[in-house]
């Protein structure tokens, strides 16, 4: 092993079934889950996943038939995550802010034959038509409450049924954020590497806290919860995200790590500062996406380290970390992967400048494992052994990678390729800007020109005028956006990625700076 990898432990044959069985036995009282009042030691969630595991093999389910989850962020979820882990059964979660066109794609793209879901989505289900039906129907509440039965099941011994490292057990969906989200096979080795990433970058060791505020349908949320099955970590749960609790949540909870993905940074930045705002038990901040404006401001404000990796739904959740290598970067691979940066044409690029992340596993049974019944979108997106990401990165002299954005995320102007990334990451600095999202919208003139949406900040009155002159100094004339819009939320995924492709690409009533010159 030299310096170009970051050393790793081997992802064996023991899988999270038999991790968690020998956890149970060994460390009952550890207290591993902590929801509003209610602590859950690990023998007690253990047990309840065993009754759940048995009941649903007693309904006639068997080891490979994929079932669907529909669940609110509740320790009932999270059961049910690691019940069909135990037995092998194919999870396919579905994300509950799903309605109509969107909520069907999953059922009619998959066809799980059950779905265990709560009452509280039965209207939107009730509103589509599902090519597939589902065979089993499990309901969370109501009056049946199969949810109930089934974690009281009689039997909390660790189910007959079993899983191999290598068996398919989830088909977690692609990030989504610029079409119809894939499902992409994992495996029960696949699935604890990732975590195994987590810990190398947190330094997380046993009794530390995680904040685990991310939803349990998206694959970052599972990781969490995996990594601390595999050490002795509380996960401090909380119903869904919110800016304006979250240190109040780490105190309550004594959290030690908290993670990020997506606009989350910044959103708290945004929150009015506090005389506690260093007062708290947080000491490492890790995830994906801290833009560098962000990264001294939020560790000097909060007084956390910040700590930054990189990983993708069709590989594992960090294929990068960086635990203690320069600022800003997202590390280097893991001892897993080789990871190469190249141009269109699939050439190697020089240091420094920009190209696209391939990942090649050098470990069996942690490449790139396909999506569902898709063979023409596994196929387009690999080349050879390598899985091209689509993502970009530049590295320096040194080998440490430095994320620069979506290669698609790219409007092209008067000829030229602009990074949407690098434009929003100068127009989110401004102070009465909550979130910002750059698109292309058509030119008349050919190309593209470049439209900006905005939330702004509670009671900031800034003018599309005033936004468009601040810019100008900034950054570069063709960065400039000509269109703005005022949005008051935007359309996110679970991981607080704002959805580009459900932003509106006309013009009309956004203001535009061609027509103010005019």
């Amino acid at each position: 092993m030299n310096d170009s990898h970051i050393p790793m432990p081997v992802v064996g044959d023991d899988t999270l079934r038999r991790i968690m069985d020998r956890r149970a036995k060994e460390d009952p009282n550890f207290v591993t889950l902590k929801f509003q009042n209610r602590d859950y030691t690990f023998g007690e969630l253990d047990s309840l996943v065993n009754r759940f595991a048995n009941g649903l093999l007693e309904r006639g389910l068997q080891r490979g038939d994929r079932v669907a989850l529909m669940l609110p962020s509740h320790p009932d979820h999270l059961v049910a995550i690691l019940a069909l882990a135990k037995v092998g059964l194919v999870r396919v979660p579905i994300n509950t802010a799903f309605k109509g066109a969107s909520l069907a794609y999953p059922f009619d793209t998959f066809e799980p034959r059950a779905l265990i879901v709560d009452t509280a989505y039965a209207d939107a289900l009730g509103e589509i038509a599902l090519k597939q039906p589902v065979e089993m129907m499990l309901w969370r509440g109501g009056e049946s409450d199969d949810f109930n039965a089934l974690i009281e099941h009689a039997n909390s011994a660790p189910p007959a049924v079993e899983p191999a490292a290598d068996d398919i057990i989830a088909l977690t969906p692609s990030s989504g954020t610029t079409g119809a989200p894939k499902g992409v096979n994992k495996s029960d080795r696949t699935l604890r590497a990732g975590p195994m990433g987590t810990l190398q970058l947190t330094g997380a060791k046993a009794g530390d806290v995680f904040l685990l505020w991310e939803s349990l349908h998206h694959g970052a949320g599972v990781a969490v919860c995996i990594a601390a099955m595999l050490e002795n970590i509380t996960l401090a749960m909380v119903e869904k995200f919110s800016a304006s609790q979250f240190w109040d949540q780490c105190r309550s909870h004594r959290v030690t790590h908290i993670h990020y993905l997506g606009g989350v940074l910044p959103m708290l930045l945004k929150q009015a500062p506090k005389d506690n705002d260093r007062d708290h038990d947080v000491r490492i901040a890790w995830g994906g996406g801290c833009p560098p404006e962000v990264w001294d401001v939020f560790a000097e404000r909060f007084g956390v380290e910040m700590r930054e990796g990189y990983g993708l739904s069709e590989m594992i959740t960090f294929v990068t970390v960086n635990p203690q290598g320069p600022k800003f970067s997202i590390g280097k691979p893991l001892s897993y992967f080789d990871v190469k940066l190249t141009d269109d044409d699939g050439n190697e690029v020089p240091v420094g400048q920009p190209g696209e992340i391939c990942v090649r596993s050098e470990v069996p049974g942690l490449q790139f494992l396909g999506y569902f019944r898709n063979e023409s979108a596994t196929a387009s997106a690999k080349k050879g052994d390598w899985f091209c990401s689509g993502d970009l990165a530049r590295s320096d002299e040194h080998g440490f990678l430095y994320f620069a954005g979506r290669k698609k995320d790219i409007v092209r102007r008067r000829g030229i390729n602009i990074s949407a990334w690098e434009v929003e990451r100068v127009i989110g600095e401004h102070p009465e800007i909550a979130e910002c999202a750059v698109v292309g919208v058509p030119s008349d003139l050919g190309d593209e020109e470049i439209k900006l949406f905005v939330r702004l900040t509670d009671n900031a009155a800034l003018a599309a005028a005033d936004l468009h002159a601040w810019c100008a100094p900034r950054m570069p004339h063709f960065q400039v956006p000509r269109f703005i819009e005022f949005i008051d939320e935007f359309p996110k995924t679970p991981t607080q990625r704002i959805r580009k492709n459900d932003l509106s690409k006309t013009v009309n009533g956004a203001w535009d700076a061609e027509t103010t010159r005019s």
